[in-house]
């Protein structure tokens, strides 16, 4: 087991951390007479992406893979940790938090891999050959069948501002989003959302004014919303919406009309040489029969396809996809996500 890991005070995607804390899961997967392992660590929970490891080591009965699930600024810590000492604990890292693995790779800490699945891949979803984006997972409006009537289920940030506008309105205190101190993800499209929207100024305040909620992660918001906890989240991870919504139909999902932020996880294989297996594994996430079996819990989803589960179809022209490439790292410059997340919290409160 990992122990805890001192390493300082540093500034971490938008945020402070003390200390890198032990991996929230693990899993085994493979063959107990395997002769080789490769380790996987990241932020996508296990239940979500064990049905494409299963996949992957089906033809391999000589591979297991340890898998190990992280918070995205915990991952970060870990692997920029590993980088500094030379002694890198994994083969392979994926994380939604795209920006922190685009600082890891400009740090140099990971190594090329050059395959034709991976050259497949559009210029906007690869950097230098050393990251690679993986899926399609668009940020989405969630809110409470049973609890949101039809005329206010927000189809745009300005119909959210609308629905919170008004002096003691219903949805006061009863609006989540993410943490974007605790979530790496959350602070990306936080961040997104400055440089893209007009409306996000606005928006922070009228979050301040009704009380919004501010919590760590995807599960406890959905949950959240399906037990009526909260009746609207705003920039959700619409793969673990869309995953939950299949059993739930309390709950409903939309795509912003305005925008709508895609995410592409980003994998990277850590280290100065690559591990083979490492390699084998991404290239069959990144084949046709990985982004199937991807698909079908909705983390492999083009950004130009209808929204599963959605209630609206939606039109192309509203999709942002979020690059992978140095323009990433000025989310990731010490003095702009110290500002950021001063305002944040002047707005959101700690």
């Amino acid at each position: 087991m990992i122990q805890k890991l001192l390493i300082g005070l540093s500034l971490l995607g938008g945020v402070f951390a003390a200390s890198v804390h032990a991996q929230e899961a693990v899993a085994h997967f493979g063959a107990q007479g395997a002769t080789r392992s490769i380790t996987l660590r990241t932020t996508t929970d296990i239940a979500v992406l064990a049905p494409t490891m299963r996949d992957f080591l089906a033809n391999r009965p000589d591979l297991a893979l340890r898998y190990e699930q992280w918070g995205s600024n915990d991952l970060y810590a870990l692997t920029e940790l590993d980088c500094k000492t030379g002694r890198p604990g994994a083969d392979i890292v994926i994380s939604s938090g795209v920006h922190q693995m685009v600082k890891l790779v400009n740090d140099g800490c990971a190594v090329s891999w050059v395959s034709p699945e991976t050259q497949a891949l559009p210029d906007r979803l690869r950097w230098r050959d050393q990251v690679w984006g993986i899926s399609r997972e668009p940020a989405v409006i969630v809110y409470n069948r049973n609890l949101v009537p039809p005329e206010d289920v927000p189809d745009s940030r300005f119909d959210l501002l609308d629905l919170l506008r008004p002096e003691g309105s219903r949805y006061g205190g009863r609006v989540a989003t993410y943490d974007i101190a605790a979530s790496g993800l959350g602070f990306l499209f936080a961040f997104m959302d400055s440089q893209e929207a007009s409306t996000f100024g606005a928006l922070m305040e009228a979050f301040a004014r009704s009380g919004a909620v501010a919590t760590c992660c995807s599960a406890e918001i959905i949950g959240g919303v399906a037990t009526g906890d909260y009746l609207i989240a705003y920039n959700v991870l619409g793969s673990y919406a869309m995953q939950a919504a299949r059993s739930d139909q309390r709950l409903g999902i939309v795509a912003p009309a305005d925008y709508t932020l895609v995410l592409s996880r980003a994998a990277i294989l850590p280290g100065t040489e690559a591990n083979h297996d490492a390699g084998d594994l991404l290239d069959f996430i990144l084949s046709e029969s990985g982004q199937r079996s991807m698909a079908k819990v909705h983390l492999a989803s083009a950004p130009s396809a209808p929204l599963p589960g959605a209630d609206r179809e939606e039109d192309d022209s509203r999709w942002r996809l979020i690059e992978l490439g140095p323009t990433l790292l000025v989310a990731m410059d010490q003095m702009k996500t110290a500002g950021f997340l001063a305002r944040w919290r002047a707005a959101i409160g700690e």
